[in-house]
């Protein structure tokens, strides 16, 4: 056992890492290696892997970025319509809404539910949704009870962050088939009682939705009031918000008007005993038809006083909402092998990036900027932007950043407009991408999220 060790060679084991001709041979070889049977074998064998990862790392990143070891498609796509805080939603938890996304993405894609082989699901807030929200989701949803499933936090990246590890999964050989996506359901976050009982005097109720989503946790600050501080460093004023928020509605109306979204929704039934059906169908995101541009200026400001400078309002800000969105990836080989499958997109690339926590509505730009680098792709190349409005200074901030053309920039509206379930949204940008982009069209989309973070993912149409 010993020999068998040294005869390894750190050089052929990191390559395999990056061959896809090499990954299965060396998953098999790991599964049945035996260890080595003196302490000298051992440390010479993590020696001699720490010599080659070193190496291998400096060459590889060194080198310009062509691609993943094996590409990996979008086959398809589906999400829920987007119920506002307390509505038509709310009766539903987040992995019920993520069970519906999960079918219809699999019906979508034409494949057999069985060959999905892992699931990864954003969701922020999984208070009181029960143990493994994710594994819920998968089961209800109808996959296989072989699946692994994964929930994964990263906020409002979340959803696309999910979609990143299943993307880095399937590149590197590890599995074939994956549903990711995202789901929240804001309407039933609890309130949180500390389980020490006070001695005297009574308890205070912490809000779990603004506690674990929409506030800073090292600066103990509301999400809101990070905006304003963007706001006032790029002097982005009241007045430049609401026009984009009021674009934002207007745009989401008329694609909605256009059948644009209906491509990725799934109706949702709501049980209703008085209905004839027995249900009511819910087919449409609710919070841009309920949008009243007159009384935009006389909103006040949401976390600054307008002495004190504030200039987001509820607005121009993004919302409370329900929902949840999904997509099944593959390798392209899997892809290849049954002509009935028809690939949305390629997934060319992702990058996270994080800067100072107060900062993170500019932390998007930073990511772009890594992933134009990695991919070598010109800005002016990218033909549609999908920007998480989590606030409107959000998206105006990195426009102005990256210096893009707005009329390029969530050309079908956003998270102000359609409405922002946290853990969904990064998820819900990226299919949405997905379905517009052309063959040969790229598309970036990029999220910020709290604690200083982002996410940008590349997409070229197929």
């Amino acid at each position: 056992a010993c020999d068998r060790t040294r005869s390894w060679r750190g050089e052929t084991l990191i390559y395999a890492c990056f061959s896809p001709s090499y990954s299965v041979a060396f998953a098999s070889e790991m599964a049945t290696f035996l260890r080595p049977i003196s302490l000298h074998g051992t440390s010479w064998y993590a020696s001699r892997v720490t010599a080659s990862v070193a190496v291998y790392m400096r060459r590889f990143f060194s080198a310009s970025f062509s691609g993943f070891p094996q590409d990996v498609v979008i086959l398809g796509v589906a999400r829920t319509p987007l119920g506002s805080f307390q509505k038509s939603l709310a009766s539903f938890s987040a992995p019920k809404l993520g069970s519906i996304a999960i079918s219809a993405a699999v019906e979508r894609s034409k494949i057999d539910p069985s060959v999905v082989q892992e699931c990864f699901m954003g969701l922020v807030a999984s208070g009181f949704t029960g143990q493994a929200p994710a594994r819920q989701a998968a089961l209800m949803g109808g996959l296989s009870l072989s699946t692994p499933c994964t929930a994964v936090n990263k906020v409002c990246a979340s959803g696309m962050k999910a979609i990143m590890l299943a993307s880095q999964s399937i590149a590197l050989g590890h599995q074939d088939v994956i549903c990711a996506g995202g789901m929240e359901s804001m309407s039933n976050i609890p309130f949180y009682l500390p389980r020490q009982m006070p001695s005297y005097g009574g308890a205070t109720l912490y809000d779990g939705l603004v506690h674990d989503g929409l506030t800073d946790a090292k600066l103990q600050i509301h999400m809101g009031l990070c905006g304003e501080k963007t706001a006032s460093d790029l002097k982005i004023s009241r007045s430049e918000q609401d026009d984009y928020a009021r674009m934002s509605y207007e745009r989401s109306q008329t694609a909605a008007a256009q059948g644009v979204f209906a491509s990725e929704i799934v109706p949702v039934r709501i049980p209703n005993k008085k209905s004839p059906n027995g249900f009511d169908e819910v087919h449409e995101d609710e919070e841009y038809k309920k949008v009243d541009f007159t009384r935009f200026p006389k909103l006040k400001p949401a976390f600054l006083s307008a002495e004190e400078g504030g200039t987001i309002t509820a607005a121009n800000a993004s919302s409370l909402n329900d929902g949840a969105a999904a997509a099944i990836l593959s390798s392209a080989a899997f892809a290849a092998r049954d002509r009935s499958l028809k690939p949305l997109a390629r997934i060319v690339a992702f990058t996270d990036a994080a800067v100072q926590t107060v900062d993170f509505p500019v932390a998007p730009e930073l990511a772009v900027d890594k992933l134009l680098q990695l991919t070598g792709v010109k800005k002016e190349n990218i033909v549609l932007w999908e920007i998480n409005e989590a606030f409107s200074v959000v998206a105006l901030a990195n426009i102005k950043l990256l210096g893009l053309d707005v009329n390029k920039v969530n050309v079908h509206g956003g998270a102000v407009s359609c409405g922002h379930p946290l853990g969904m949204s990064g998820a819900r940008i990226t299919i949405h991408l997905a379905l517009q982009l052309k063959p040969g069209q790229k598309g970036i989309a990029a999220v910020c999220n709290g604690g200083g973070g982002a996410s940008a993912i590349m997409l070229e149409g197929l």
